[in-house]
């Protein structure tokens, strides 16, 4: 068996059959067991050694070609496959609680697949293609059958289909910047398409627009589901690209860019999410300020940024999936998510109002919650740098702050003699509890990711020098 068959093709085809042969009830089920025992496996079984098991020696080979382009998946990047599916299996054990269960485990599978193809491909730069491939995915994710797509969806595939050829052009040009590095021309043009593709791909200002949109137009689960995988692996892209070439990393001016747009973003997603009236919108303008502590981790010039970038990423998709639980939850009581109509409602679902304050004060990186050690090791860093850059950083937090304030003023400002009750069901309430107990853990004992995190930066060598 080798590595990209068991974590690449394996999920896709199961998938395929979750969406034709399973029925709804089972799907979230056998998704999430699927998701956990590839989890178990790349933790547990390392790839490319040979273990012996009684008379049985078992080896995971690491790479595989197809149709001419080759799959490698090395023993570093195990520890990544067990974030990866690990945190997949959280979001798909919860859509039997968020009611989108069926298409959303089938489709996750298969998304997953093509994102985690995206960082094994060689050459590399053919993950563009699959990021495209696994954002024309997420489309029947968004969308019901027999529905128009929204301006959202509309504006979210434009602009990931945009970014595909700025990331192939520029992989042709930085191919020869390494034949000829003294052509100033040629760096310059590869630099700007660079900066463009991975505009359009991190959704960088003013390019974000589609977020709030979407997330009015369609079930917030999914959209937290996009919010959470696309970045990622965008993510784990940019550090590859990084990694690889190294005029780039040491070039100021494109380092000064990556860092100040994530401020921008940081700023802005958190001062506008301050202003909404819509639990929704509040949603996608704090996903937006987190993608931009990403961009903030890349453009730092640190051997530090592979471990900050994973503290953000790792509380990030366990942050993502219990708001958008609860939102969904929500949701099913007050369509429009406004303000006017979820005023009171914590006291009708306790559960559900309890764990969205929790994972939106993490995400504002409040003491003892998930991520706030991400946030005070980026300040420490970022400090170094730009004194102004963390005052703007630190604004854009502030915002999420007084917007998780606004909220949940919101959510409790019912009449005296409203009763209280428990709306929630035992599945989404227990969905919920294991969201918010591993928020909390991840705050008070973040040695948890040491694991993790000592091994992760093995797979970007030059970064870390």
């Amino acid at each position: 068996m080798s590595a990209p068959i068991l974590w690449i093709a394996v999920p896709f085809v199961l998938g395929v059959l979750i969406l034709f042969v399973l029925s709804e009830r089972y799907a979230a089920y056998v998704g999430g067991t699927i998701s956990t025992i590839l989890a178990a496996i790349a933790f547990f079984i390392p790839i490319d050694t040979a273990l012996l098991l009684g008379n049985v020696s078992l080896k995971i080979s690491p790479a595989i070609e197809f149709f001419g382009r080759s799959f490698e998946l090395s023993t570093a990047d195990g520890r990544l496959l067990t974030l990866i599916y690990g945190l997949a299996a959280l979001w798909f054990f919860g859509t039997e609680a968020s009611g989108t269960a069926h298409r959303f485990v089938s489709l996750g599978l298969m998304i997953t697949a093509l994102l985690t193809a995206s960082i094994a491909v060689e050459p590399f730069l053919y993950a563009a293609l699959l990021l495209e491939m696994a954002a024309m995915l997420v489309v029947p994710l968004l969308v019901p059958l027999y529905q128009r797509p929204g301006r959202g969806v509309t504006r979210f595939i434009i602009y990931q289909t945009l970014a595909m050829p700025f990331i192939l052009f520029s992989g042709w040009m930085l191919a020869g910047v390494e034949a000829s590095p003294g052509d100033l021309g040629t760096i310059v043009q590869s630099g700007v398409m660079v900066t463009m593709g991975f505009a359009f791909l991190f959704a960088v200002f003013p390019l974000y627009n589609w977020i709030p949109q979407l997330i009015e137009e369609t079930n917030p689960y999914a959209v937290g589901f996009l919010l959470w995988a696309l970045p990622t692996f965008t993510t784990i892209f940019a550090l590859g690209f990084l990694d690889r070439y190294t005029w780039l990393r040491n070039t100021p001016q494109i380092s000064n860019a990556i860092l100040f747009s994530g401020v921008i973003m940081t700023a802005t997603g958190g001062i506008f999410g301050a202003l909404q009236r819509h639990l929704g919108r509040i949603f996608g303008y704090a996903a937006i300020a987190e993608t931009g502590l990403l961009l903030i981790a890349l453009g730092l010039r640190s051997s530090e940024v592979v471990n900050i970038a994973f503290l953000i990423l790792i509380p990030r998709g366990l942050e993502l999936s219990v708001w958008a639980l609860a939102l969904s939850i929500i949701k099913r009581k007050a369509y429009p998510l406004k303000f006017s109509d979820v005023q009171g409602l914590a006291r009708k679902y306790p559960v559900a109002t309890s764990a969205l304050i929790i994972a939106h004060l993490s995400v504002a990186g409040f003491p003892l919650l998930a991520g706030f050690p991400s946030r005070l090791a980026l300040w420490q860093e970022l400090s170094l740098q730009s004194l102004s850059a963390s005052l703007w950083v630190f604004l854009g937090l502030l915002g999420l702050l007084v917007a998780s304030v606004r909220t949940l003023a919101t959510l409790v400002m019912a009449s005296d003699d409203a009763p209280w009750e428990l709306n929630e069901t035992w599945v989404q309430t227990f969905m919920l509890g294991i969201g918010v107990l591993g928020i909390f853990l991840l705050g008070l004992f973040p040695q948890i990711l040491q694991p993790f995190l000592s091994s992760l930066p093995a797979l970007f060598e030059h970064l870390i020098q």
